[in-house]
């Protein structure tokens, strides 16, 4: 099969960061399905391995957490699903990704994908749904239909977890959402999302929080973190919440203390990477949000097809994805 990856510890604008090279179809195991991929999104953790991991002798080190496809083949033990079905899902951090022609991945992290979206689209979704499911339902602990007279800051509401988490509590919660965006089109972007509120981040945020008479007692802190770190002591409620998935390089942790504050970090390879008994909530959370979007209550995130899947067109995805301007999910075809 044909596929890209890494072959140079680097930035994306690095040679080797992306090289299309021909290697052996991969087997499915037990538990696995064959997929072959239809669609693909890029996502920060690509850079992320990029920059901080050299790739292992031998042949380019396959990358992309997020695709769409059709089952081509099944595991012996698989019950799930069978040859012909339409799936989504993000894989697993430690095996090949989905930048190629055909991928192997666990049933239990894999959904049906819906029918109302094109593969593309449809890949746009499982990282950051099951990043935003996780940190709402399992991190904070809120029950689907409660939340009312509470609120949630979502802090980089415009970006891909932030725009899915959006709809997510507002369709399932009872929470008020308060959504941080500082353009007129992220702002734009964060309204049609759902949010009841909207803020400024590149101004300190507890006087934006303060402006509106909202203390959140739930900060899902998603970006810039350790900027707003002292903001966010400061204007949340009491035995508060903050989750995170950025990765700052110092933080006031004693500072929780006095409010009695919890704290989670969010990751969503956590379950697979570490072989969890529960790894098939990730494929019921993503069958929920699948039946979501079929049902007209959850849309896609995708502001940006970049075409096919080839070095030129994934290279440009990532650096749109990164250059700090990028609203949603920037996705792309399969490969050809």
């Amino acid at each position: 099969m044909k596929a890209i990856g890494y072959s140079e510890q680097g930035p994306v604008s690095v040679a080797g960061s992306a090289v299309e090279f021909e290697t052996s179809d991969p087997q499915p195991g037990p538990r696995d399905l064959l997929v072959e991929v239809r669609g693909v999104s890029v996502n920060p953790v690509d850079f992320k391995v990029r920059a901080n991991r050299p790739p292992p002798e031998g042949d380019p080190k396959i990358l992309g957490w997020d695709a769409a496809g059709v089952v081509r083949e099944v595991g012996g033990d698989v019950t799930t699903f069978q040859p012909g079905d339409e799936v989504f899902y993000a894989g697993e951090f430690t095996r090949d990704g989905s930048n190629a022609q055909l991928q192997t991945v666990d049933e239990r992290l894999v959904g049906k994908k819906p029918s109302t979206l094109s593969f593309a689209e449809a890949a746009g979704l499982p990282l950051t749904s099951i990043t935003a499911w996780e940190m709402l339902f399992d991190s904070f602990g809120i029950r689907e239909g409660e939340g009312a007279g509470e609120a949630l800051l979502v802090i980089g509401g415009a970006g891909g977890v932030g725009s899915i988490m959006i709809q997510l509590a507002k369709k399932l919660t009872g929470l008020t959402v308060v959504a941080t965006a500082s353009r007129p089109d992220t702002v734009e972007w964060v309204k049609k999302m759902g949010a009841d509120h909207v803020v400024n981040h590149r101004n300190p945020l507890n006087e934006e929080m303060a402006a509106i008479g909202i203390a959140p007692k739930y900060v899902a802190a998603l970006t810039g973190t350790e900027g707003h770190w002292d903001a966010i002591i400061e204007m949340i409620k009491p035995r508060g919440h903050i989750g995170m998935i950025d990765d700052p390089a110092s933080i006031n942790w004693q500072a929780l203390k006095m409010k009695a504050l919890s704290f989670s970090w969010e990751f969503m390879f956590a379950r697979s990477l570490h072989k969890a008994d529960d790894m098939d909530a990730q494929a019921a959370l993503l069958n929920r949000v699948s039946a979501m979007v079929d049902a007209g209550d959850v849309f896609s995130t995708v502001s940006q097809n970049m075409g096919a899947l080839t070095v030129e067109n994934l290279r440009a995805a990532l650096t749109h994805q990164n250059g700090g301007a990028a609203i949603g999910k920037t996705v792309l075809e399969g490969m050809s």
